[in-house]
């Protein structure tokens, strides 16, 4: 959260939305773990013990195609440091500025689908190396010019002001799928939301599909953005992106630079250009089939829900996992027409998970309790009757977990951070490992299935990013390959028999096929109901059925129908995916040039956790008048060390101000210091004849620390538990003798506890419908002053009465020493009121947060609003002190009120929450100003 007004609020928020995208947790990594790099001209590759191998393919592609691929962006080039994650479960990456570095999170996905089946240390090299270049290359005119004044950080905002994210995610995504066989870009999955909105008829605002709906599903710019990019090439040559980024990030038309740029070159308006772009790609993808399997729902129908997963019971039965906007994902049987709920599922990767004979088994995410780049995936198995779940495993990293056929055995993925991969076979009672299936063909298994006690079906992905679906022997490791192996993704194998159905891609579409296990002959399943939906994913079959699940504007949706109605027509494979008419991705100089990449032949050498330890790379102002500040702030390339130095001045008083603060997080508590050294404070005092005389003293704070932040977050709870303890000195120079007594030295100790915790919130809620958050706070004098203050105070979340609805009640006391208040307020005083720092307090309120409305409409690309939401209070505080003369005081500070909150995107890019608030004061505000009405601006509420 920021406080502040609104000029150094809108700073903040601008600065925030730059540099918001990195996924960095601040000391993640234990101490245990060791470093080495790969130097390079163009990356240094920072990877821990035992990623060798990994490490050298990924400096090798970077040195390879980073000359070949210059000429479309531009030939400016600044070394970049690349950290390798491997204790992490997700398949993730990113480039930053506020420092200037990269990570790559190299979990490969089980669904080949959503990012390609290349390996995924190949695919995050070519694009996220396609981001350092961008911002290479926008260190150019008003971008350069404030990268010279603020550092990384002003560069970070004119870069996120000019250029739209949809530009540098479309031309990564254009980058790996020009410069490999594959790439997002030829993928049909990757096209699906944009398909279903087309199908359905959603024709959306540009705002509303750069920005996002709380009630209706709309795609993420990656697709947005590969196909204006993708139109871009094909029509205007490879270099026309280059020419727009460079004018834009120069700012050469100084209001609206990116429209400027794409009209300077294309010849077209913005709104021109994106109308023909998007609607190249429309005219390919969308059928009157597809149309055709739309006409159920409403023209104005809003986002429903998914149901994803399915699995048989019987003919009749089926258990699927469900979510929406508004509920959790939950475990469904449905019988028939009725629903009936198992439980909630834990939190997931993917939400993937398989049936058999009365049991549900899946891999539940959990991340290590410090540590925030270690996490693992423990298997659960659900009772599908009593909704009992039992965990069997701990610490452990398995994916796609499977029975056999009595429910005694599991095979599941494991994925090491060493990036081996294995099958491993489990005792299904407690989770004890029988078997680790051998792997000498090093492949990654996904969706593995029993198809008998000897032999394991699996989707395989082979180091070329060819698949297969292969017969895997428990003993040997060897490999039968059922179909034939090709670039195109396949995924969820099923067995029935001596057939196995899957998904595969074929085309422009993802398609259900069957392989006959004897004969080993591949079928394309056909059929009117398979026709009229986008893509075929997930296959489930029964004795009699077939069920499977597809994409719509409204979510993922099941379809079945008899297995009689199918057509089972022989499969002729083609050789490559499609390119969507993108002819430039085959005929442009670099066209996969990722195949003759060769590891890098750079020695390796030791990384120390040293290396350039404050790494100052902004020099941020604020402005929160009176008080005027300028930071240069500083962080390791490990993410380990964070230090701020800064200059501040009071307009008010005249005093100037200087501090360095720094946070170690390597060490399982963070230690923290501050020191902060104040010139000319002043203020008045009478002298010992009553006159009013100027105060001036000089002021040195000290304090020391350290913090115990803990993340507990298995199964459907978060909980955060945070324990900080400090030593703060402070020390007076008066300059007048008379007055040293009035601002003695002083020495205390600040301990604090706070705990968090909450249910997961599903995406359309204001507040998770359970949750708790208490903090405990205690500060205390080391010396002879003997002043002390305590704090407690707690906020508490409950459904309110729609879905969407919520109650919120927090409570609070706070009492201090009589005889001393050198500690500020800290209790949440009743809106409206001036707080003071009163002996006594006690505070007591509720609210009532409901939505209003949600316009999904803005003007301008600059404002964006996607809800009004809205809330009514009552507070309640009650204090005591006493007077002068000892007498006691005793007051009420009694409120009540509406506010009304605005969920914004600003610049289309950064989400900004601000509001009105109204109130209505029931007591006189005693320290402060006139009046019972008050209205107020809540400057923002929070920048995520």
């Amino acid at each position: 959260m920021i406080k502040a007004k609104f000029c150094s609020a809108a700073i903040a928020a601008l600065i925030l939305m730059a540099l918001g995208a990195n996924a960095q947790q601040f000391g993640g990594n234990p101490p245990s773990l060791k470093w080495n790099q790969l130097n390079d001209s163009a990356a240094r590759v920072i990877y821990p013990l035992g990623m060798d191998s990994i490490a050298r393919r990924l400096a090798g592609i970077i040195d390879h195609v980073k000359n070949s691929t210059q000429p479309t962006i531009g030939l400016k080039q600044r070394k970049v440091n690349i950290v390798l994650q491997n204790q992490l479960i997700t398949t993730n990456g990113y480039v930053g500025l506020a420092p200037f570095r990269s990570e790559f999170y190299l979990v490969p996905a089980q669904n080949s689908f959503s990012l390609g089946s290349l390996p995924v240390g190949d695919q995050l090299a070519i694009h996220e190396f396609r981001h350092v270049q961008q911002f290479n290359n926008s260190n150019v005119g008003l971008t350069a010019f404030l990268k010279a004044v603020f550092g990384e950080g002003g560069q970070a905002l004119a870069y996120g002001i000019a250029v739209p994210n949809w530009f540098a995610e479309g031309d990564a995504v254009y980058n790996e799928t020009y410069l490999t066989n594959q790439g997002r870009g030829r993928l049909p999955y990757f096209f699906n939301g944009y398909r279903s909105l087309w199908a359905a008829g959603k024709d959306y605002s540009w705002m509303k599909l750069r920005n996002g709906s709380y009630r209706d599903f709309v795609p993420d710019w990656y697709p947005l953005g590969y196909m204006m990019i993708a139109y871009g090439r094909y029509t205007y040559g490879d270099d026309v992106w280059r020419k727009i980024h460079r004018d834009a990030a120069a700012y050469h038309t100084l209001v609206y630079p990116f429209q400027g740029a794409l009209k300077r070159y294309t010849g077209k308006n913005y709104a021109d250009y994106r109308t023909v772009a998007l609607d190249y790609f429309k005219q390919q993808l969308v059928s009157p089939e597809l149309q055709k399997g739309t006409l159920k729902y409403k023209s104005n129908q809003h986002f429903i829900g998914s149901e994803e997963f399915p699995n048989y019971v019987n003919d009749s039965t089926i258990i699927y996992r469900k979510s929406s906007y508004k509920q959790r994902a939950t475990f469904v049987e449905r019988k028939g027409n009725q629903e009936r709920k198992i439980r909630l599922s834990d939190f997931t990767v993917d939400g993937y998970f398989t049936y058999n004979n009365g049991k549900i088994i899946y891999a539940s995410r959990r991340p290590d309790p410090r540590w925030t780049y270690r996490e693992y995936n423990e298997l659960k198995i659900v009772d599908v009757v009593t909704g009992h779940q039992q965990s069997i495993t701990r610490k452990t990293k398995y994916f796609a977990p499977a029975f056999n056929a009595d429910n005694s055995r599991i095979v599941a993925v494991d994925v090491q951070p060493s990036g081996k991969y294995a099958l491993h076979i489990l005792n299904a009672a407690d989770g004890v490992l029988l078997k680790e299936v051998p792997n000498p063909n090093g492949v990654f298994y996904t969706y593995p299935r029993f198809y008998s006690e000897t032999a394991i079906v699996a989707a395989i992905r082979k180091t070329s990013g060819n698949m297969s679906i292969a017969l895997v022997d428990v003993g040997s490791g060897k490999l039968t390959e059922l179909t034939p192996e090709d670039i195109a993704p396949k995924a969820f194998p099923v067995v029935q028999r001596d057939t196995i159905y899957f998904t595969g891609t074929s085309g422009i579409n993802d398609k259900l096929f069957a392989v006959s296990i004897p004969d080993r002959k591949v079928y394309e399943l056909q059929g009117d109901s398979l026709s009229n939906y986008i893509g075929n994913y997930q296959p489930a079959v029964s004795s009699n059925r077939v069920g499977w699940v597809s994409f719509s504007a409204f979510g993922y949706q099941i379809h079945q129908t008899e297995r009689k109605n199918l057509r089972f027509k022989p499969f002729v494979r083609t050789s490559q995916l499609p390119d969507f008419n993108i002819s430039s991705l085959k005929n442009e100089p670099a066209s996969n040039l990722i195949a003759s990449a060769a590891p890098a032949a750079t020695s390796a050498k030791k990384y120390s956790k040293l290396t350039h330890p404050f790494n100052f790379h902004s020099l941020i102002p604020s402005i929160d008048d009176p008080d005027y500040s300028i930071s240069l702030m500083g962080e390791n390339i490990l993410n380990t060390l964070q230090t701020e130095l800064s200059f501040g001045y009071n307009r008010n008083e005249g005093y100037k101000q200087l501090s360095f603060n720094t946070t170690y997080g390597a060490f399982f508590p963070y230690l923290f210091g501050r020191v902060d050294y104040t010139l000319d404070r002043r203020d008045y005092g009478f002298d010992a004849n009553r006159n009013v005389v100027e105060v001036n003293w000089n002021e040195t704070r000290l304090q020391t620390g350290i913090q115990v932040p803990l993340l507990f977050a298995g199964g459907k709870n978060y909980t955060r538990l945070t324990f900080t303890s400090s030593v703060n000195l402070s020390m007076n120079n008066v300059r007048q003798q008379a007055f040293k007594g009035s601002l003695p030295n002083y020495t205390y100790i600040n301990n604090s506890f706070t705990f968090n915790n909450q249910i997961a919130k599903p995406y359309q809620l204001i507040n998770p419908r359970l949750a708790q958050s208490v903090t405990l706070s205690y500060r205390n004098t080391i010396n002879s002053l003997n002043a002390h203050q305590w704090l407690a105070s707690g906020t508490f979340y409950f459904p309110g009465i729609l879905a969407t609805h919520s109650i919120v009640i927090n409570a609070a006391h706070q009492r201090r020493d009589r005889a001393y208040s050198f500690f500020s307020n800290q209790l949440p005083f009743s809106r409206g009121y001036t707080a003071d720092n009163l002996y006594r307090l006690y505070k007591a309120g509720i609210s009532y947060h409901f939505p209003v409305a949600y316009p999904d409409a803005g003007f301008g690309n600059l404002l964006y609003v996607m809800r009004l939401r809205g809330s009514i209070f009552y507070d309640y505080t009650r204090g005591t002190d006493f007077y002068r003369n000892g007498t006691t005081f005793k007051a009420n500070f009694r409120s009540a009120g509406a506010e009304l909150y605005f969920d914004t995107q600003w610049f289309n890019q950064s989400s900004i929450t601000f509001g009105l608030r109204y109130t209505r004061l029931m007591d006189e505000d005693l320290f402060g100003g006139n009046g019972r009405n008050r209205l107020s601006l809540i400057l923002p509420l929070s920048i995520f």
